[in-house]
């Protein structure tokens, strides 16, 4: 049985100290997307969860990224930011329908971010679930919960997740639980611990690491030495895409690790360019 696709990538590429480390000098604003797309396999784009994006600006990222490139959307926080989650109707509509099928064969998870005081409410997120659509314009929809409480880290928030095929993001950080369990046929992963003292924002070690648990990830499998909510399965599933993000934490050293990280996984990876 064949692996699931790993792509590994930033959150957005608009960061002024990247102008120094990761773009080449002189490299034009405007031009910053074509750079990083062929560095890079996924990029996450943050400013969805913000405010509105026009459908043409969705249109025209879609045609400044090479072929296979996928793009992750955290969903508008009016949709997630709030105490009952099941009064987000209107907003999740209002996202899903912004223009967000207009990247096409780019549009990968949708990230539901909710607030960190947020506590698991079982009734409420099974609400909430059920008003995610599994398609648009007849694109193929994957969300992901990017939950920050640790009420969530229990038996029945998995189960729950599992019914309705809703990866969870394990994020790797002191400041949010981690849930490492598979939920659903991909996994979403944000790392967030680089450290700006690193050249590749984490010890050259990390890396092999990384890509190791992408694989057994990618090939059905659950890696060891994860923090855990129950007991691994003792065999591989079905093949699951992965998504891994150098997000947050020492932010200028995200791309460098993002790239160490796929040189670790065996992809052939553009030289940075300009300073070093």
């Amino acid at each position: 049985m064949s692996a699931g696709k790993i792509r590994v990538g930033i959150g957005g590429w608009n960061f002024e100290p990247w102008r120094d480390n990761f773009y080449p000098q002189g490299w034009p604003q405007a031009r910053e997307l074509e750079y990083a797309s062929q560095r890079l396999s996924a990029i996450e784009i943050n400013s969805t969860y913000y405010g509105a994006q026009k459908p043409a600006t969705f249109a025209k990222w879609r045609k400044e990224t090479p072929d296979g490139f996928l793009f992750s959307l955290k969903a508008i926080r009016f949709a997630t930011q709030r105490r009952v989650l099941a009064d987000g109707a209107e907003s999740i509509e209002r996202f899903i329908d912004s223009g967000i099928a207009e990247l096409g064969d780019k549009l990968g998870p949708i990230v539901w971010q909710l607030a960190p005081t947020h506590r698991f409410d079982a009734a409420d997120l099974t609400a909430f679930l059920e008003l995610l659509p599994r398609e648009v314009d007849g694109i193929k929809l994957r969300h992901a919960l990017d939950v920050r409480h640790a009420s969530f880290q229990c038996a029945d928030y998995l189960a729950l997740a599992r019914k309705h095929n809703a990866a969870t993001v394990f994020t790797e950080s002191d400041d949010y639980p981690a849930i490492a369990e598979p939920t659903a046929d991909f996994v979403y992963t944000r790392i967030m611990r680089t450290d700006s003292a690193l050249p590749e924002g984490c010890p050259p070690e990390v890396f092999p690491a990384l890509a190791a648990a992408a694989r057994i990830w990618a090939e059905g499998g659950e890696p060891d030495g994860l923090p855990r909510i129950e007991t691994a399965a003792a065999e591989p599933g079905a093949p699951r895409d992965v998504f891994m993000y150098f997000i947050s934490g020492a932010q200028e050293r995200a791309p460098a690790a993002a790239m160490a990280l796929r040189r670790a996984l065996g992809e052939e990876v553009k030289a940075p360019e300009g300073k070093p």
